[in-house]
């Protein structure tokens, strides 16, 4: 059965001639590799190709620093041989080059050991029909003009506070791709995608006193990234308002987690309840489906379809078409997050997250940040987190933080050198209340995260 996924006009019309190959010739070539594939004995194969460039400029005081430019392409194929795999990839689409890959692919597996939980999805599965996202918006940002953006976002930054005493500079970013994934079963599917940025890092103070802080802004649609001024003012106050740091004693208080730093709980979450953790049985929510996981209140869905999404797509890495999930619902854990092998290894079938989540959405609650303050009265509001102390078996979570001591619902002073302590299990059940701060960074996408009753280790 054919089952192709391809995507509306209009991304193809904008795409036209921006790329050193088009849709129909990544699509040749990824058909070539599988007819190849075959005539060598290949009894099932699939293949990515893709191409992509992008331009990055810096300033730092005013100045340019570095002005990037890079053009990538590259092609890889997975072959089977019954249930033996091998994979190799490339980045010349030379004739002979993807003949040579396709053979090394296959000599890698005569060498395999059999896997009866190996080989492409289920055919049923895979994606079909027409589906246009809105996924790709090419910037024309000629270098000239990414260098004036730069320059207004730093100075925005150096003169929104006269404690700001230097720069690590400004950053414009723009990268565009187009691919094309394949396999034997008769899927071939892609689509050309955009991603564009903004950023700032600034130092405020000085001598021993210097405190620093950045902020960025990133979108699909470059007319969708906040002004370059805002990104400089917000990277300025984020810098000055963590001077005169203190330390704290150790204690045992709620913790409010900011909301650029509130999706990395998401982060573990998914980790937690993703196909290779749960079959190596290294998770510490194994089991936990069907379960109270969270608070009562705490719902979180799986969006792939959202438009101009940063983690949208109609199909996923292995082509099977993805759809919208519950995957907690009054803190009950509904589904996991499986691909194809890891499913089969725990009995069950691909929820189409081969590569990971999609856009994964906290559902916010109707409380602001400044409410949120007011709910915690006392406590730690967290806005950085250091080292990766997560024991993803246990669900021990230890970090460094720093952030700023709140009381009466009001933040009073900033905190440094501090670790705050709990485990991933107990917070999950304790958040309080989820803020409607949403920003949209990532795939993940929070509002700032009330925890009750975590230890804070200080002086």
């Amino acid at each position: 059965m054919n089952a192709i996924a391809t995507t509306a006009p209009r991304s193809f019309v904008l795409a036209q001639d921006r790329f050193s190959h088009s849709y129909e010739q990544l699509s040749d070539i990824a058909q070539e590799m599988l007819t190849y594939a075959q005539q060598r004995g290949a009894t099932a194969s699939s293949v990515d190709v893709s191409v992509g460039f992008g331009q990055a400029v810096t300033v730092r005081q005013g100045e340019v620093e570095t002005i990037e430019y890079n053009r990538d392409k590259g092609l890889g194929i997975t072959v089977y041989l019954g249930q033996q795999r091998g994979n190799a990839s490339t980045s010349d689409f030379g004739k002979q080059a993807i003949r040579d890959t396709v053979d090394a692919a296959l000599s890698i597996a005569r060498y395999t050991a059999k896997d009866e939980c190996s080989g492409l999805p289920d055919e049923d599965m895979l994606a079909r029909g027409n589906v246009d996202l809105d996924l790709y918006y090419p910037w024309e940002l000629p270098v000239e003009d990414a260098i004036t953006l730069a320059q207004q976002c730093e100075r925005a930054a150096l003169d929104a506070d006269k404690r700001i005493s230097n720069s690590e500079g400004a950053t414009v970013n723009l990268h565009e791709a187009l691919f094309v994934s394949a396999n034997s079963l008769g899927f071939m599917g892609g689509f050309p995608t955009s991603r564009h940025s903004l950023s700032c890092a600034v130092i405020a103070g000085k001598d021993d006193m210097m405190e620093r802080d950045y902020w960025y802004t990133v979108a699909r649609d470059a007319r969708d990234l906040i002004a370059a001024e805002q990104v400089g003012r917000i990277a300025a106050e984020r810098s000055v308002r963590r001077l005169n740091a203190r330390q704290i004693p150790t204690m045992q208080v709620p913790v409010l987690f900011e909301a650029p730093i509130a999706a990395g709980l998401l982060g573990h979450f998914v980790g937690a309840v993703s196909g290779g953790s749960l079959y190596r049985k290294s998770s510490f929510l194994l089991d936990k489906k069907g379960q109270q996981i969270f608070a009562p209140h705490i719902n979180i869905r799986d969006v792939p379809d959202i438009r101009k999404g940063l983690a949208s797509s109609p199909f996923d890495d292995e082509g099977v078409q993805t759809r919208s999930r519950d995957i907690v619902t009054d803190g009950v854990l509904q589904d996991y997050f499986l691909g194809s092998y890891s499913a089969r290894k725990l009995g069950l079938r691909s929820t189409g997250n081969a590569g990971g989540n999609h856009n994964l959405i906290l559902q916010s609650g109707e409380q602001d940040f400044a409410s949120l303050l007011r709910t915690m009265s006392r406590g730690l509001l967290v806005t950085e987190l250091l080292g990766s102390g997560v024991n993803n078996v246990t669900g021990d979570y230890s970090r460094g933080a720093a952030g700023f001591w709140v009381e009466n619902g009001e933040i009073q002073y900033p905190v440094e050198e501090i670790t705050i302590a709990g485990n991933l299990k107990d917070m999950y059940r304790n958040i309080v209340a989820v803020g409607n701060d949403v920003l949209v960074q990532g795939s993940r996408q929070c509002g700032s995260i009330l925890v009750e009753g975590m230890t804070v280790a200080g002086s």
